[in-house]
Formats: structure tokens, sequence, C-alpha cells
């Protein structure tokens, strides 16, 4: 196993406090908003009374999934009183309401999509995993929404969408794949699968050959294979692993070895790049986690993981265009098992 980060208590009480420093700033703020006239033009907070903060929607929903992430793995950190309250002030039935509205406009139809979708199902998965039942139940009326926006989406989506952005087909499968499971949907859950073997059960012999791109937060080729490694059955992944990237042993391909160079992390895309080494991070303890005991990429595998760790990990706070993000994603690295 990988000598490197994990998550422990002194981690979780830092990223909970860089989380609860921003999950209700309200600006600056980035909305993803359609104006169907005059009186669409309103504040984040009036268009989303829950997810208004983190300078965008989708970054406040994995805010709040790494607070009851952290909760829940260690419920007695200093910080569990101020997340139990935020929980109970935003968590509320009359705003959840409000958040349920704003997608029942036509031009909402594809708010978030595939991106925020993903991530607001596996807040309501790490939910239901904590004892105040609440809270989990005051959100389920949202995630019903976007259960069900998969369901409609899915079948019509001809193809995946490959990129290593909000865009990216895979991951957002991924998440989804939890909130299916926690949620004993197994029609949701037979839908993601059936879809990911459709999109990439062929996929052979990945190049990576454009990788990185300059804006990059997810390494398509990685987040496929943790994509197939959440939804395949056990016994089928490592045939399809070892097709999709045969040359693991070698160190091949050598762009997904090599963390990702930050040259400004005040601007925004650019420090992408430092989410992108987090979420490789991810993958490459993810993916270790399924092959066999001695497996001879298992080395190679979990050196890339630190090595990517250690060029973004001590940059998740400092600048405000990672810092209102970063730490979700390290969350999914240093808990990777």
């Amino acid at each position: 196993m990988s000598g490197g980060p994990v998550l422990d208590e002194h981690i979780a009480i830092r990223f909970s406090r860089i989380a609860l420093g921003h999950i209700r700033r309200e600006y600056p703020n980035k909305p993803d908003h359609v104006l169907d006239g005059p009186a669409d033009a309103r504040t984040p907070s009036e268009l989303h009374p829950v997810f208004y903060g983190s300078y965008d929607w989708h970054s406040c929903v994995h805010s709040y999934w790494m607070l009851a992430y952290l909760l829940r793995r260690f419920p007695a950190i200093e910080t569990a009183g101020d997340i139990r309250a935020l929980f109970d002030a935003q968590l509320v039935p009359e705003k959840i309401a409000a958040e349920c509205a704003y997608l029942a406009a036509p031009s909402a139809r594809g708010f978030k999509r595939p991106y925020g979708w993903g991530w607001l199902l596996k807040l309501a998965a790490e939910l239901a995993g904590l004892p105040e039942r609440r809270w989990s139940d005051t959100l389920r009326p949202l995630a019903g929404i976007f259960a069900d926006r998969y369901r409609d989406f899915l079948p019509l989506a001809t193809y995946p969408v490959r990129v290593g952005t909000h865009f990216n087909t895979a991951f957002s499968l991924r998440m989804a794949a939890d909130y299916a499971e926690t949620a004993d949907d197994d029609a949701l859950l037979n839908l993601l699968r059936d879809t990911a073997l459709r999109w990439y059960g062929a996929d052979a012999a990945c190049p990576a050959w454009g990788e990185p791109s300059g804006d990059d937060f997810l390494s398509p080729a990685l987040i496929e294979a943790e994509c197939m490694r959440r939804l395949l059955p056990a016994d089928d992944f490592p045939a399809w692993f070892e097709a999709f990237l045969p040359g693991l042993s070698r160190t091949h391909p050598p762009a997904l070895f090599e963390p990702a160079r930050v040259s400004d992390r005040s601007d925004g895309k650019i420090a992408h790049l430092d989410g992108l080494n987090l979420s490789r991070a991810w993958c490459w303890r993810a993916l270790a986690s399924a092959l066999p005991a001695g497996d001879d990429r298992i080395a190679a595998m979990l050196k890339a993981a630190d090595r990517h760790l250690a060029a973004s990990l001590p940059h998740v706070a400092g600048d405000y265009m990672g810092e209102h993000w970063l730490a979700s994603f390290a969350t999914l690295a240093l808990d990777a098992r």
C-alpha cells in the first residue's frame, strides 16, 4: 500500500473549516442561469436558497457533500457542531422546495448536466449514512428530480462526453452509482451500468494522448476506468481494465503518471489542474484497490497517486479560485481505498 497521506481528524478539521468559510459566501458568484424574462434577474441566494455559495452551484453542492462525509467519518470533530448547525439552517423543506421549483422551468432542463447531477446524488447518498435522518429526508425530493433526469436523459445520450471538465459523462455515472446503490434503486443502477457498457465497454488501448488539457480537472482516461470499476461486476472489471490500459506495468501512457504543472493559481481555469492532480490520485488509489495483491501494476499506480497528491495537496487553500472546491477532491483522494 501507499505510504502517502490519508484522511485523518486533523485534515478533516482543516478541510471542514475551509468549506464552512465559503459555503454561504455569496460573492463572487458564477451563476449558470437562463434569463427567460426580467423577473429572472435575481441574486444567487434568491435563485438557490441552499446552494448559493462557494462561487457556483455545483461547488456548493460538493462542499455540502464533503462536510457530510467528514461528519460521518469523524462525528466528534470540533467543527461538528458548526456542520450540524449549517445543515439544520439550510437543509429545510422550504429551501429545498425552492431548489426544486427552480428546476421546473423548461430552460432549466439541462441545468448542471451532468456534473452537478452526479454531485447532488452523491450528497444524497452521503446524507443517508448520517444518524440525523432529517437532512436526508428533506433532500429526497431534489434527489428524486435528478434521478429522474438521469432516467430521461441517458437513453437519449447516444455518445459519451470524454473531456476533462464538467461535461465528462463517466464522472457523472460514477457518482450517481453511489446514490442508486444507497437508495436501493436497482433500475437506476442497471441503467447507469448499461450506459457505461454502451459508451465505454469496447474501449481499448487508451493512449491518453490529449492529457492534460489546459483546464482539465479530470483525467478522461482514469475517470473512465474508475467509472467502469464502480459499475462493472467485480469479476468483469480486470479484463476490461487490462485491455483499456495495457501498458500500466511499464508506466504507459506516461502522461498519466506525470502531475500537471500549475502556473497561476489565481486563474480559475489554470487552477483546475490542481483538481486534476487530486482526482488522478483518487482514481489511481481506487483502481489499485481493485487489483489482486501482488499485481505488478499496483506499486507504480500508488506511486503516481502519491506524486499527484504531493503536487497539489498543499494548494487546496490560498486563492479562492481553488479554495472554493479543491478540498472536496482532496477528500476523495485521501480516503480512496
